[in-house]
This record gives structure tokens, C-alpha cells and sequence, in this order.
């Protein structure tokens, strides 16, 4: 039965003991779904499956982002308590960024030059005190990650047919060394980004690739084989196994800090609706199927795709956390700062790129889940809004997200060629 109100909700509603970070109201059912004009920074929202429509309630719109300058009076908005201000501006194609080991910031320009940025330090005023280019020429190069995560000896890049990696010891603005192939071939077409982390021990890595197409079956359409997966591979590429399955394009990986899970920020199917089907994060069941192109949200099967696959209905699983439906969630991190309240401590903050098959514009936004002892209870909240005008334009598309060595958190935006920095100023 799907609920249409604003609920007040306690620990015992959620199924979690949130304490302080426990927000005092949740919008659920149809509330629950967003647009651009409702969109607002301390906003919490609960979907759940039982709140989708059926395939077809709306039309399949097509209504993609007229991105314009950012105007003068535009700035991102964040919760009260927070601060945004401008980390870095005139970009090339600013996607995503993780932090080294020794701080330094490694960021991903994914078109032009095909280029990875380090930024290092931070100015009084919240500016990098020095911006280097690690190395350029790439094959429009998105994941990075170090290797061996404590002490890294090499910066391993997700191009988007190929993992290469170049040595690194810490502190090096530049390549020191030529780039290596590890992977020489991943699929190509289709989704481009190719993200790439390890398990804490090193042993082991996990390549996100996306689906080549929106639903094709991947039984009759070769194109989709080794698709819409993350795949394991050992740290000097050999491959081992699909690590989870059915996942159509499983944008950001992450790694759980607390249980050592590994996490993604994912990209579902379009056109079946306005509210179908919501993007999500979830931590990823090792050998897990989740649904794609067959099934969607458990056992809600595709129409495309009607009576496929009967043998799966009921051993697809559900997500975590349940996004806005088209929204383009991104980049996803653990936040391991001290500058925010403990409460944040571990919870995740998610890049939403922004929406594209939906009448009514929704995404634009950083999203925060908010954890217990590593595990979420499917609420997450509106935390950096501000990115499309009252007249629908879009200024700003977040892409990346990393938590800096003081505790802010840095947003990059391919929209506005920028770095935002959220600063936590109420003591």
C-alpha cells in the first residue's frame, strides 16, 4: 500500500538506532519522488519498492539539461552549519577525484587531454597550494586508485577499454616512470566509465563496467558480455571472477571503512517512466545478481523483457538505498573526516549527475546516506542542492566526491569546470 505523507520516524520506523543523526522527518511514498523545484539541502527521503509505479505510468520523456554559466548570484547550498566555497574553477572536464595515501588529491579529466591532476595542500582561504598534472594522454580516464593501499607503488588508472597503472611513490606530482597495461582490454561502447578499487588487503580488484545499452538482452546480444558487472581481477590483472552481477552501470566503487564491503553508486534503466527505475547504492553481495536488463528492484520484471529468465524471480536482490529514477548517481565516498559531526563520521556522500528521461528535471545534488556501523536503512538526505535555476537551466552537474585531509569535502562539477569545498563552520 503506498503511502502518500510526510511521516515523523524514530530509530524503531527505521530499524536503526541513528541517535543524533536521526533526522525528525522523512518524505516516503510519492513525497518521496523528487523535482528540481523540491529538491532543498537538509531534505531526507525514504523510497521503497513498495512506493514504484508500474512500468508506464508516466511517459518516457526525453529532457536533457540545457547547461548555461553559472549566474552571479548562483552558489551551491548546503544545511544550515554549512559552508561552500570555491576549491579550484577553469577546468577542462573535472570527474572524478580520490585522496591519496599522503593527502594529495588525484583527479580525473576525462575528455581533452585525458588527464589525472594532483592538487596538493590548502591555502588559508581553501585554495590548493600547488596543481600539478600527474600524467595526460589517457583513453578518457575515470577510476583511481593506489596500490598497495597503505603504501602505494603505483597510481592505477580505469581508461575506458584498458586499467593501466604508472609508478608512484608518495609525494609525486608526476608520473616517475612509463604507464603500464593491466588490463589491455575491457569492453568498450556504451557506458564509458571504468572505476577501480582494492580490498583493504590488496589482494584483490574490482573493475566497474557498465551495460552497452539501456536493456538488451545480454543471452541474444553479444556486446553485453562481461557487462553491466563489477569484475575481479588480481592486482597485476589477471581476471577471476564476476564479483556482482546485473548491475546495469555501476558508476562509483567504494569501499566500506567499518566492514570492508565493497559499494557502489549505480545507473538503472531508462524508459519505463517518470519513477522507474530508481538509480541506487548498495554494497554489492559477492556473487550477488541485482536484476539487470530481466528484473528490477527483486522481482519486479522488466516488460522488455516478460517472461525471461522465470528461475530468477526472487533471487534478485533489493538495494540499500533506493535514488531518484534517472538521476545519474556518480562518484560515491565513505566520509573519514574530523571536520563534520561525529555523527557523519562513516556515512556516504554520493555525486547525482543529474537526470535526463524525466519530465520534471530531479538529481543535480550530492546525496548523503547516513550509516550504522556500516549498514544504511534506505533514508538519505538532499545535501548540496542549488545546481538548476527556477527556470530549469542547469549550472552545475556534480560528478566527484573526497574528503580532504582537514575534514571538508571536495565536489567536482563538470557543469561550472569546478571543485567545491563544504566546510562545517557552527560549533
Amino acid at each position: 500500500m503506498r503511502i502518500d505523507k510526510t511521516i515523523i520516524i524514530g530509530a524503531v520506523a527505521i530499524g536503526l538506532a541513528f541517535a543524533s543523526a536521526t533526522p525528525k522527518s522523512v518524505l516516503t511514498g510519492e513525497k518521496a519522488f523528487a523535482s528540481y523545484s523540491n529538491v532543498k539541502a537538509g531534505t531526507w527521503r525514504h523510497i521503497t519498492v513498495a512506493d514504484l509505479p508500474k512500468p508506464g505510468a508516466t511517459p518516457s520523456s526525453s529532457n536533457g539539461a540545457r547547461v548555461v554559466p553559472r549566474p552571479d548570484n548562483a552558489w551551491p547550498v548546503a544545511p544550515e552549519g554549512f559552508k561552500v566555497s570555491l576549491f579550484a574553477t577553469g577546468l577542462e572536464n573535472p570527474r572524478l577525484i580520490r585522496r591519496a595515501p599522503n593527502g594529495d588529491l588525484f583527479m580525473a579529466e576525462t575528455v581533452g587531454r585525458g588527464s589525472i591532476k594532483v592538487f596538493r595542500g590548502m591555502t588559508a582561504d581553501g585554495k590548493p597550494k600547488e596543481t600539478s598534472v600527474f600524467a595526460e594522454g589517457l583513453n578518457a580516464p575515470f577510476g583511481i586508485a593506489f596500490w598497495p593501499p597503505a603504501n602505494p607503488q603505483y597510481v592505477y588508472v580505469g581508461n575506458t577499454a584498458s586499467v593501466v597503472r604508472f609508478p608512484y611513490k608518495s609525494g609525486d606530482l608526476k608520473a616517475s616512470g612509463p604507464v603500464e597495461t593491466i588490463i589491455p582490454k575491457l569492453p568498450t561502447g556504451g557506458h564509458s566509465t571504468r572505476d577501480v578499487v582494492f580490498s583493504a588487503d590488496g589482494k584483490r580488484m574490482f573493475v566497474a563496467v557498465g551495460s552497452a545499452s539501456n536493456v538488451d538482452d545480454p543471452d541474444t546480444h553479444q556486446s553485453e558480455e562481461h557487462r553491466a558487472n563489477v569484475l575481479e581481477y588480481t592486482p597485476d590483472g589477471k581476471f577471476v571472477k564476476v564479483y556482482g552481477a546485473g548491475i546495469r552501470n555501476p558508476v562509483g566503487l567504494a569501499l566500506n571503512p567499518i566492514t570492508n564491503e565493497l559499494w557502489c553508486s549505480v545507473n538503472e534503466r531508462d524508459a519505463l517512466g517518470d519513477n522507474l527505475v530508481p538509480d541506487y547504492i548498495t554494497h554489492i553481495q559477492e556473487g550477488g545478481f541485482y536484476g539487470w536488463p530481466w528484473y528490477y528492484m527483486g522481482s519486479n520484471q522488466d516488460p522488455r523483457h516478460e517472461g525471461k529468465h522465470p528461475e530468477l524471480k526472487g533471487k534478485v536482490i533489493v538495494p540499500d538505498v533506493l535514488l531518484q529514477p534517472h538521476n545519474a548517481s556518480l562518484e560515491m565516498t565513505f566520509y573519514d573526516g574530523n571536520m563534520f559531526p561525529s555523527e557523519f563520521k562513516g556515512d556516504i556522500f554520493a555525486a547525482e549527475h543529474g537526470s535526463w528521461n524525466k519530465s520534471v528535471r530531479t538529481g543535480y545534488e550530492v546525496v548523503r546516506v547516513p550509516l550504522e556501523k556500516g549498514h544504511a536503512s534506505g533514508i538519505y538526505e538532499d545535501f548540496l542542492t542549488g545546481f538548476v535555476l527556477e527556470n530549469g537551466d542547469v549550472w552545475g552537474r556534480p560528478v566527484g566526491v573526497a574528503t580532504a585531509t582537514d575534514g571538508s569535502l571536495l565536489v567536482t562539477d563538470d557543469g561550472s569546470k569546478s571543485i567545491w569545498r563544504v566546510t562545517y563552520t557552527a560549533r
